[in-house]
């Protein structure tokens, strides 16, 4: 990891990461507010729609809603890998707004190849595995 660097946040930065933030706030309450399961406007898994089986992604956005209205169990059933990559995400998210807003930035954690690899493997994995009858919650 590399210590906090400092630099001068500039009008364009800052105006994205709000746009950002407000983008981010209102989502947050669509997805809270409406259960992706039943509401309509939330668009299907294109490959789900194609082929019939679960993608990597599927239930992100139902695990998502889940996780907003304060249960982490079900978010977790309906997709672990998204549940396990939030942090991550989260982290990157900070990191950049933190940037944008006033130049200091949160530690860069640096990943090797091989990990990068592991994880695609595990996605890999994750992706076969949940379509078949071995996976728990399967129909």
């Amino acid at each position: 990891m590399r210590a906090m660097e400092a630099g001068q946040p500039s009008k364009r930065g800052i105006v994205l990461a709000l746009i950002t933030l407000t983008a981010l706030a209102a989502s947050a309450a669509l997805l809270a507010g409406f259960d992706p399961a039943s509401a309509a406007f939330f668009p299907p898994c294109p490959f789900h729609s194609l082929t019939g089986l679960d993608c990597p992604g599927c239930g992100s956005l139902r695990g998502l809603h889940q996780l907003l209205r304060g249960h982490p169990v079900a978010a977790f059933r309906l997709n672990p890998l998204m549940f396990l990559a939030l942090p991550s995400e989260v982290y990157a998210l900070a990191s950049w707004l933190l940037r944008q807003l006033t130049g200091w930035s949160l530690p860069r954690v640096r990943v090797r190849p091989a990990a990068i690899w592991a994880l695609l493997a595990a996605i890999l994995v994750f992706w076969v595995f949940r379509n078949t009858p071995f996976y728990p919650g399967v129909r």
